[in-house]
């Protein structure tokens, strides 16, 4: 087979996905398809991943096999492919028999070109057989870190793909996932016996997205703040629970900002309805467990909130991820505590498999880590992923953002170290500071620690910037903190040392938050990376042309429902806000101009073309 050279690449990408570039390694994962080999992409969120499968599957003969574990994912996939003019189909769980015999009797009639399954029935041995029926051209698997027992969501059945790559040894695979590091990148290879494939490894920063991470005290107070600075705009916020996500969205829906629940408990149709009222806008906000956002195709998402830790940094940077995706500047924000993890460590307790259990106390830990900081939190992001920061400070995080000075804590820290040695190493930070700062509490009499020389020496600091300096310490390798139900600090041989030579210690303290609005490192490099990936509506001149885009905006997505609605479709696969918007602020005036848009390709303009257009102009007679 000769591969496709770029320009017909090029015309495949306008033709059936509207875009004129290729954005980052994609054209290079695509060409890399199309000789033949095998490929592991690690690409962030909103990266463009299904691209890279999708357009080389136009360009080969034969069948392309796309695994995936999430049905909604597959059917909104699909939906969206069929949109754009590709013949896409699903064989899943949500599928009765005769609809699955109906797809196998298609492609085996050369009628599909991108066949989605679950892992689940990729395992079965019968569908095996069926595909040894077809030419399948390329294997792709979609959230590859699942394969992995070092992965967060590592699942079972994932396992058994590599009877896929025994029966299918000829057949290209494309390995794809948006968070792996080494170790889960290694195994991935291992597992699927990926040794001879070429690596794609993205950029794995995120310049437009603020990381702020704020204490969980007064968290609702503190959520409302951060709706109110952006009244209306896309909000996520994760919880850990069900009752949790249901609370809070009553709450914030009787204090004026509409949200709506979404987790596992609902029924399928009801957490349909709210992932699409979301993504239409006319829910702006979604107080969700970790079952919501897995593909979810919203560009415009403004603010994340994390109001319990999740369990893991690379479930952290995924779910970040869903902000922001459009490349303009959105938020990120964790509410801390340190009693959170508590909530993990039970089910972690749950679990069996001692090796699991190991990993996922791991995983536990660095998000702690990452919680706790007191230096660059994009930095380390990075480095959790393998990638370094060229500067100490990215501009763009709490810390970084923060004004800060440096103060001289010699003292306070002689005396942290001296309450953890006098306490027998064997108790955490709130413990100590409550020693320190003298509290008579009834667990500080019962151990004898109101009798100890440390016991109220320190009267110069709060317990808030106590236990900052302590977390600074760790910081500095003086102390040691145990990961586990219970956490403690320890002084470790250079705190040792470092009492012993009764050296000076600076730390940097901050003295004010952070300015929501501050120009950074990631203010001008998003912008400038917007600029790069495509059109972007630009700020209306005055009220009036403000109020002219708006209104016609509305219109054509009050149209754009209606549209999907008859097709049984989400309302994006027809156009995305980012294309409304761009089409609202620039009124083309026939085909010609409407394919200059970014997300427009000649199949969009043939199905939909018209009534957009028209509906443009009777709004221009109008206005």
């Amino acid at each position: 087979m000769t591969p496709a050279g770029p320009p017909d690449l090029r015309r495949l990408l306008k033709t059936h996905f509207g875009y004129d570039e290729f954005r980052g390694q994609q054209e290079r994962v695509i060409a890399n398809a199309l000789m033949g080999r095998h490929g592991v992409v690690i690409m962030p969120t909103g990266g463009g991943k299904s691209l890279c499968y999708q357009l080389p599957a136009l360009a080969l003969p034969g069948l392309t096999l796309v695994v995936s574990p999430l049905i909604a994912l597959m059917k909104d996939q699909v939906d969206g492919l069929r949109a754009n003019g590709i013949a896409a189909e699903f064989v899943n769980s949500s599928l009765d028999a005769a609809e699955v015999d109906r797809v196998q009797r298609d492609a085996l009639a050369g009628r599909v070109k991108i066949l989605y399954a679950a892992p689940e029935r990729v395992s079965i041995p019968g569908f095996q057989r069926f595909l040894e029926r077809l030419r399948l051209s390329l294997i792709a698997i979609d959230e590859a870190h699942c394969i992995s027992e070092w992965g967060h969501d590592f699942r079972p059945d994932y396992r058994n793909l590599a009877e896929l790559r025994r029966r299918f040894p000829a057949t290209p695979v494309m390995a794809l996932t948006a968070t792996a590091t080494d170790r889960v990148r290694s195994d991935i290879v291992e597992q699927l016996a990926l040794s001879d494939a070429a690596e794609f490894i993205a950029d794995f920063d995120r310049p437009n997205l603020t990381y702020d991470v704020r204490s969980k005290q007064n968290a609702f107070n503190t959520l409302l703040n951060l709706l109110d600075e952006q009244p209306g705009a896309p909000a996520i916020v994760y919880c850990f629970s069900r009752a949790d996500t249901e609370e809070l969205a009553a709450r914030l829906t009787d204090r004026g900002h509409p949200a709506a629940a979404y987790h596992a408990g609902l029924e399928p149709e009801s957490r349909r309805d709210t992932q699409e009222r979301f993504i239409d806008g006319v829910v702006p906000i979604v107080v969700a467990t970790i079952a919501f956002g897995m593909g979810i195709d919203k560009p415009d998402v403004r603010l994340v909130v994390h109001h319990t830790i999740p369990k893991s940094i690379e479930a952290y940077y995924q779910e970040t991820g869903r902000a922001g995706r459009d490349g303009q500047p959105s938020r990120c924000v964790l509410l801390f505590s340190e009693g959170d993890r508590h909530k993990h460590e039970y089910f972690i307790r749950e679990t069996s498999d001692a090796a699991a259990r190991a990993t996922a106390e791991r995983q536990l830990g660095g998000i702690m880590e990452y919680s706790r900081l007191h230096t660059c939190r994009r930095r380390f992001l990075l480095a959790h992923f393998g990638q370094t920061m060229g500067d100490d400070a990215c501009g763009n995080c709490d810390v970084c953002l923060a004004q800060s000075e440096s103060v001289d804590v010699t003292v306070v820290a002689q005396k942290l170290l001296s309450a953890a040695i006098r306490t027998g190493e064997r108790f955490g930070a709130a413990h100590l500071c409550n020693v320190l700062l003298g509290r008579n509490m009834g667990r500080i009499r019962e151990l004898g620690h109101d009798q100890l020389s440390v016991f109220g020496i320190v009267t110069d600091y709060d317990g808030n910037t106590l236990r900052a300096i302590a977390a600074q310490l760790v910081e500095k390798g003086l102390l040691a903190r145990s990961e586990g139900q219970y956490a403690t600090l320890a002084v470790t041989p250079a705190g040792r040392r470092w009492l012993k030579e009764r050296a000076e210690l600076q730390v940097n303290m901050r003295i004010d938050e952070p300015g929501v609005n501050r120009p950074g490192r990631g203010g001008a490099r998003a912008a400038r990376d917007a600029a790069a990936s495509g059109p972007v509506t630009q700020t209306p001149a005055t009220p009036e042309q403000a109020r002219r885009e708006q209104g016609l905006f509305e219109e054509l997505r009050t149209l754009r429902r209606r549209l999907a609605d008859e097709q049984g479709w989400p309302a994006f696969v027809v156009f995305n806000d980012a294309t409304l918007r761009e089409m609202s602020a620039t009124m083309p005036a026939d085909e010609a101009a409407m394919l200059r848009l970014s997300g427009v390709g000649p199949a969009k303009v043939e199905r939909y073309g018209a009534v957009f257009l028209d509906a443009i102009r009777q709004y221009a007679k109008r206005a």
